[in-house]
């Protein structure tokens, strides 16, 4: 997009609200934090972990306004307590917290007086502050709003950067860029009378940096929706787990898992990871308001950052929600919304908000947005040009390789639709997308070129032909074509082929900046040469063999991708058993007892595509599936499969106990999942 363009179509009243707010943070940050202050004070009016009214605590939570630095590592923060009591310091500092501290504050004192002086270059000499750059930048942007403009990741600043027009400072600090930025910002006259959050505001709207699309959460505002009123009118969403406190307070996912184990012992990791994910809730995230498993309440815009009300009788975890009503209705199909915090499939969010009230028809159908996890590995293959996607079997890597074929040829409303089949098969028919399997058998002769037998009516016997290899012959189709077709290899079970004699001398190739470079094939001494528009990606289950056994060389060439199991697709329940729940536990005690490469796929509890439904299909799925592959293992070691399996393990046998079909799901239930706490119902 033009910038010039941008900036006269923009409505800059979209940023007003935003302006005011932040400017009423900065002057809180101001009144409680003054500069001059900063010389004498505590760690623990700074340090996130010491409780309400910290620094840290300010600007990563009650500051969103002032520009986002929230997610992530506590140690972005340099120096924080966790929940435990134990503090956590940059290795720059040292381990001593006094003079730790003592340092960090100094170089929080020369920053703000360097930026004070304008003498900026001297920023780059406190080294103690380059591991919170994020943080660093917040701070100089707030105190000094002339001189750093509000975007504080790197990322994010070496995009804007590039998309003014100018060329990134390789290695700069958050603080360096951000300078870059605002002198490009200062260059279009349009801009430089705007408020610096209206330029963060116009910068966010049109060239938003970030791969990942917004988050979707569905969330019940208390069982059977007791307090969906109370929101409403508030515009907020709350949910339980008061016995927690302030998640704030949590530096890390560890600490909650921690807290988790402590108050509640039978509940999952994926509770506290869920409670993170709600604490870390964006301005821009969208939420799903549900009763029950079919009615749908309202879709929301968070407009806030997380707080902790403790003047509420209960569900004290709020986050700013703006709702829209009209979106309410009732779902011919249950969902299996049994818990509080559920992920929301992209395909099902568009579903939901094609049945808005009063609704105009919709006159065009625009490309809906590409899920994070699709955008993740076209990332991936634009910057290496090849990706590995590895992890425990039934992960759906070869499914999520078939979906960036969809994706990168312009289909992506098929990706979750009914027609993703055919659209499949259509780029395979076209030759655009090819897919192999490796196996031990696989040769050089297969991928790239090789003498084979061949008989020719009218002759006798066998003769030797040269043949083209399967990448060879994808090779010459893409150098025929346009280098804006992509065409893509996908090779499933890579790691089950020879790799170094497979791949030959294209392993040099392979690498993006020899694209196109011609080099002898040693068999049949022609020239040959890998076209910039192909793109190959492979698929590997780490429960065979890990990333760490793949030949250095090919592990240089390839991006990795880790696809791991997904509870949300599997969200449903049969009877109690909540299968989210049960998936979530099931793997937390593998990677425990095992290791996380042996986890279980979230595809072990899909039939036809969908969640198991039924009492046979959860039986079929575990006895002929999940428990044959925890034998396989733990190779013949009982004690291991009783740990995993716990009372599931016949103590007689030492094998896993049979149950009847009704009878297995509430076995599964008591063993795996929680006693309710956290359900909607």
């Amino acid at each position: 997009m033009n910038i010039s363009a941008a900036i006269a179509a923009y409505d800059t009243s979209r940023a007003a609200d935003r302006v005011a707010t932040a400017e009423q943070q900065r002057k809180r940050v101001l009144a409680e934090f003054p500069l001059a202050a900063w010389p004498t004070l505590p760690v623990e009016r700074y340090a996130l972990g010491c409780g309400p009214g910290t620094y840290c605590r300010l600007m990563e939570f009650d500051t969103v306004d002032l520009g986002g630095i929230g997610g992530g590592s506590a140690g972005k923060h340099i120096i924080f307590r966790r929940s435990s009591g134990e503090w956590k310091l940059a290795p720059q500092l040292g381990s001593d917290l006094e003079s730790g501290w003592r340092r960090l504050r100094e170089q929080f004192v020369a920053a703000f007086d360097a930026a004070e002086r304008e003498a900026f270059d001297e920023l780059d000499d406190l080294e103690a502050l380059r591991s919170g750059q994020s943080l660093v930048t917040k701070s100089l942007a707030t105190y000094f709003p002339r001189h750093f403009l509000p975007v504080f990741s790197g990322s994010h600043l070496r995009s804007f950067i590039e998309r003014l027009g100018g060329t990134p400072e390789r290695g700069a600090t958050s603080w360096r860029a951000n300078r870059q930025l605002l002198a490009l910002v200062q260059q279009h006259q349009e801009l430089s009378d705007w408020a610096p959050h209206a330029v963060m505001q116009f910068l966010y709207d049109n060239f938003d940096p970030r791969e990942r699309r917004r988050a979707i959460w569905k969330i019940a505002p208390g069982e059977q929706a007791k307090h969906w009123q109370d929101c409403v009118d508030g515009k907020y969403i709350c949910v339980g787990w008061d016995e927690f406190g302030d998640l704030t307070q949590y530096t890390s996912d560890t600490d909650l898992k921690e807290a988790f184990a402590e108050l509640l012992p039978n509940a999952t990791v994926g509770s506290a990871k869920n409670l993170l994910a709600y604490r870390d809730l964006e301005p821009g995230d969208r939420i799903v308001a549900n009763r029950g498993m079919s009615t749908v309440l309202a879709i929301g815009t968070v407009t806030g950052g997380y707080y902790f009300d403790d003047s509420r009788d209960e569900c004290k975890h709020v986050v700013p929600v703006d709702w829209d009503t009209s979106f309410a209705q009732r779902l011919e199909t249950p969902q299996g919304w049994r818990r509080t915090l559920v992920k929301v499939k992209d395909s099902l969010f568009a579903e939901l908000t094609k049945n808005r009230r009063d609704a105009p028809p919709q006159a065009s159908s625009a490309e809906p947005e590409l899920p994070e996890s699709i955008s993740e590995i076209i990332a991936a293959l634009d910057r290496k040009g090849q990706v590995i996607l590895h992890g425990p079997p039934g992960t759906g890597k070869t499914r999520r390789a078939l979906d960036v074929a969809l994706a990168i040829h312009g289909r992506t409303a098929d990706i979750d639709g009914s027609t993703r089949n055919a659209a499949v098969n259509e780029l395979l028919r076209a030759g655009r997308v090819r897919l192999v399997t490796f196996h031990p058998s696989y040769g050089y002769e297969d991928f790239v070129e090789g003498f084979k037998p061949a008989h020719h009516p009218g002759t006798a016997g066998l003769h030797l032909e040269l043949t083209d290899g399967l990448f060879h012959k994808l090779c010459a189709d893409a150098a025929k074509a346009d280098e804006a077709d992509k065409f893509l290899l996908i090779i499933d079970e890579i790691n089950r082929g020879d790799l170094p004699r497979i791949f030959g001398e294209l392993i040099t190739a392979l690498e993006t900046d020899k694209r196109g470079l011609s080099i002898d094939l040693p068999i049949s001494q022609r020239t040959f040469a890998v076209p910039p528009n192909v793109r190959i990606i492979g698929t590997m289950n780490t429960a065979d063999r890990s990333v760490g056994h793949l030949d250095a060389a090919i592990r240089r060439r390839f991006a990795f991708v880790p696809v791991g199991p997904d509870p949300d697709v599997v969200s449903g329940a049969i009877g109690p058993l909540d299968l989210s729940e049960f998936l979530s536990s099931l793997n937390d005690r593998i990677a425990t007892h095992l290791d996380a490469d042996h986890q279980i796929g979230h595809a072990y509890l899909l039939h036809n595509g969908l969640p198991v439904s039924t009492e046979e299909e959860i039986a079929a799925a575990y006895y002929h599936d999940i428990v044959p592959l925890l034998e396989d293992y733990c190779m013949g070691r009982t004690e291991l499969l009783h740990r995993i399996l716990g009372t599931l393990v016949d103590p007689d046998t030492g094998r896993p106990a049979v149950f009847t079909v009704t009878d297995l799901p509430i076995a599964l239930a008591a063993e795996f999942t929680s006693d309710g706490s956290g359900l909607d119902d």
